[in-house]
């Protein structure tokens, strides 16, 4: 068991806030003074260090370079009008940590070392909290493999880390998407449903060939019939057809559970409209297009939260939308935001206040 007590904490002796203008700031470009960073070896977690966000000293035989044991999180917190500070739902985020690292044969973060570690850092860093509308410091748990050796088996020993970002909206503008038929994210079977960096590398040449056209991202389909909707680039995706809301359940393991999705859910059921999580035929999307029922498209995810789909494209067919004049989305964002923020009540228990 840690405790505080159990940290090692180094501080710094200037910060770097000093020398950055929080004000429209773009996702992921800054980090905060601080970092968490803790070893595995020896079949056990060291003591925690918190110390000055800086470069770490890596051999070229490290064994996440060479075979991408690496899992990583996503969490936010916010600041109120009255300064306080709140992170969002990252029990939740622990509780898939575990469970990517659990898939990549990667040992399990203590709770004590993960929530506290987290915790501590952000209240160190809470200046770097912007308060701007959509603004949010992101927080980013990570752990690889560093063994120093080659060789395809799980390594003996770790790191976990947590580094912080103050960052601005993921996506400032709605989205054209392609929908993808030929290349794919994930299979059952896979590590789909991991938070694991080779997802996001695999992703990558896809999203490159969609750009190419004039897309944004893109829509995966399956691996079978490339029918079937998944995710829309990093995101979870929902289209809310009639009264419903219809997003691709999680049955077959290829889709991430995001925190995001799991709170849209919530919020959706609460405005009363019925929430569908099931196979969704890309067939299906545009018969919806057709007879005018398809009336939004969004995706939600810890980085983008809700992003508005303005264009879907499958094969030669545009389906088109009025973003302007959707009722739902900006609906569910300002509950949301409205949540995150502190500005009315928290009936959920889903902000952990510091």
């Amino acid at each position: 068991m840690f405790s505080v007590a159990d940290f090692n904490i180094t501080k710094i002796e200037r910060s770097k806030l000093n020398d950055i203008n929080l004000e429209n700031i773009p996702f992921g470009k800054y980090m905060t003074d601080y970092m968490l960073e803790v070893d595995f070896e020896d079949g056990e977690w060291k003591t925690p260090e918190i110390k000055p966000y800086q470069p770490l000293l890596i051999q070229p035989s490290l064994a996440a370079i060479h075979y991408g044991q690496a899992i990583f999180e996503g969490i936010k917190a916010y600041k109120n009008a009255a300064g306080e500070v709140a992170i969002f739902r990252p029990q939740d985020n622990f509780i898939r940590f575990n469970l990517s690292a659990e898939r990549m044969q990667m040992p399990q973060v203590p709770e004590e070392i993960f929530m506290e570690g987290l915790k501590q850092l952000v209240k160190l860093d809470a200046n770097w909290i912007p308060t701007q509308k959509d603004h949010s410091l992101y927080i980013r748990p990570f752990m690889f493999s560093t063994d120093e050796t080659i060789g395809v088996k799980p390594s003996d020993n770790y790191k976990f880390m947590i580094i912080l970002s103050p960052t601005g909206p993921y996506y400032t503008t709605p989205m054209r998407i392609y929908v993808e038929e030929k290349y794919v994210r994930a299979v059952p079977g896979g590590i789909g449903y991991a938070k694991a960096a080779g997802n996001y590398g695999g992703a990558m040449y896809a999203t490159a060939q969609a750009k190419l056209k004039g897309y944004d991202q893109v829509l995966w389909t399956d691996a079978f019939e490339h029918k079937y909707v998944q995710e829309c680039g990093t995101m979870n995706v929902i289209f809310i057809i009639g009264d419903k809301a219809i997003t691709p359940n999680l049955d077959e393991g290829t889709i991430l559970k995001g925190v995001t999705r799991d709170t849209v859910i919530t919020i959706l059921k609460e405005i009363g409209l019925t929430v569908e999580e099931r196979p969704l035929n890309i067939d299906e999307v545009i018969e919806a297009h057709k007879a005018g029922t398809l009336k939004e498209v969004f995706g939600t995810g810890t980085a983008a939260t809700i992003s508005l789909i303005k264009e879907l494209r499958y094969k030669d067919y545009d389906m088109f939308f009025e973003v302007d004049k959707w009722e739902i989305a900006p609906k569910v964002k300002t509950i949301f935001n409205d949540i995150r923020y502190g500005k009315t009540a928290d009936t959920h228990g889903w902000m952990m206040k510091l």
